[in-house]
C-alpha cells in the first residue's frame, strides 16, 4: 500500500497544529489525523471516536508499527513542508 497524496489543514492552537488527510493507492482516502504537539514533540494521532464511557478509539490505524512509522514519517513531513510554504507566502505579503 502506497500513501498517494497528503494534505495538511493548518491549525494555529497550542496543541492541535494540523489535521491530514491521507490517501493510498488513489482509492482510498482517511480523513481527520491529527498532528499534535504532545510532550516528546509531533505526535500523529488515527482519527477516533467517543465512546460511552468518556474514552476515544480510533477508527482507522496502521496494524503494523512498520507501516505507522512510515505513515507517520510522511505526515510529518508534509505538515512541515506546510510550515515552511505557509512562511514564504507569509513573507511575500508582506513585502
Amino acid at each position: 500500500m502506497e500513501i498517494t497524496e497528503i494534505r495538511i489543514h493548518l491549525r494555529n492552537e497550542e496543541r492541535l497544529k494540523a489535521f491530514a488527510t491521507v490517501t493510498f493507492d488513489n482509492t482510498f482516502v482517511v480523513h481527520n489525523m491529527k498532528i499534535v504537539n504532545g510532550n516528546k514533540g509531533l505526535i500523529v494521532c488515527m482519527p477516533s471516536r467517543k465512546i460511552k464511557d468518556g474514552t476515544y478509539k480510533d477508527i482507522a490505524h496502521p496494524i503494523t508499527n512498520e507501516f505507522r512509522s512510515k505513515l507517520e514519517n510522511a505526515v510529518i513531513k508534509e505538515y512541515e513542508k506546510a510550515l515552511k510554504e505557509q512562511g514564504s507566502s507569509a513573507a511575500a505579503q508582506k513585502k
